[in-house]
């Protein structure tokens, strides 16, 4: 009996000294583990720092007074936001590619400032979104504006969703701000929250200068916004970004048809040019139900995409 006794004892204190050898064991291998995630989390390359703000900022031509702090704090904000939210700043870059080639001729055209298309990205993003209010596709256009401006908007068309067609309404838009108000600053506040809170600001406030206005947080971060948006995507290895063309947005090269009948079904429409109705809505949004009434005979103009750029449609 008491060597069965002595057994046990010995046996116990075996268990004891093996489960401290594991644990002290353990410990290592995770204090280890701990010093090896450590070093791979700082990146080699990559380090979190103040941004350097170019000294010559301008939005349309019009000079940023940098020299004020107020305004430079929050210039540096927008730059800080937009380059550290490194995706969304990437796919604008790859949407920018995309859909530039378009507005920018647009604007030229209008005697509008180039800068203007980084309005657009500072609206939706380059996609064709819808706001709380109903604002609508990459400019953000009302329903009573739209209208106001000849754009056709009913339950088969609405041709804010028409890139082209609304580009050449937020022109127009543009310009008569700046005749209202002699500034494109003005004009992109304008823009955003629209003629009449601009002008109590401006009449409150006793001032005549964007810079010198205190407005609401969206519409006072605006123009800050669009300003740091334009100088990333300008020169976005500055701030660290690396995107080839090829990581890009390419745009699919397409031919137009025009149609001035009733079509019934988008679906079978579709299939007369080898592409499926998901494909055709892509190249023509503005296009909002799968049919076309079209009573009157008006004549529009669809975007079709040349053959071989989209897999192969099945057959049901």
């Amino acid at each position: 009996m008491k060597i069965l006794k002595n057994l046990l004892m010995a046996i116990g204190v075996i268990v004891v000294v093996s489960t401290l050898i594991f644990a002290v064991q353990s410990k290592n291998e995770l204090i280890h583990l701990k010093e090896e995630i450590a070093e791979k989390n700082v990146a080699d390359g990559y380090q979190i720092s103040a941004i350097d703000i170019p000294e010559d900022l301008n939005f349309a031509g019009e000079k940023v007074p940098q020299e004020d702090p107020e305004i430079l704090e929050r210039v540096d904000r927008e730059f800080l936001v937009n380059t550290y939210w490194q995706s969304n700043a990437v796919l604008l870059m790859k949407r920018a590619h995309k859909y530039f080639p378009i507005i920018e001729p647009i604007l030229a055209k209008n005697g509008v400032p180039d800068d203007f298309k980084y309005l657009a990205v500072a609206e939706s993003g380059l996609q064709n979104v819808v706001s709380h209010a109903k604002a609508t596709g990459f400019w953000q256009i009302m329903k009573a504006t739209g209208k106001q401006y000849g754009l056709e908007i009913n339950q088969n068309v609405d041709e804010r969703y028409h890139l082209e067609k609304s580009t050449e309404v937020a022109c127009r838009y543009l310009k008569k701000y700046k005749e209202k108000y002699g500034s494109w600053t003005l004009a992109a506040a304008a823009y955003n929250t629209g003629t009449g809170s601009v002008d109590k600001y401006l009449r409150t406030q006793k001032v005549h200068d964007y810079y010198d206005l205190l407005l609401g947080q969206e519409t006072g971060r605006y123009v800050f916004r669009i300003m740091a948006i334009k100088e990333i995507l300008s020169d976005p290895q500055k701030y660290g970004f690396e995107l080839e063309d090829e990581d890009k947005y390419q745009a699919v090269p397409t031919f137009t048809i025009e149609v001035d009948t009733p079509v019934t079904n988008f679906a079978d429409f579709a299939k007369q040019y080898e592409i499926n109705y998901k494909i055709l809505k892509r190249h023509n949004p503005w296009l909002r139900e799968p049919h076309l009434n079209n009573q009157s005979g008006k004549k529009y103009t669809i975007e079709i995409p040349n053959k071989g750029y989209y897999r192969e449609t099945t057959a049901p």
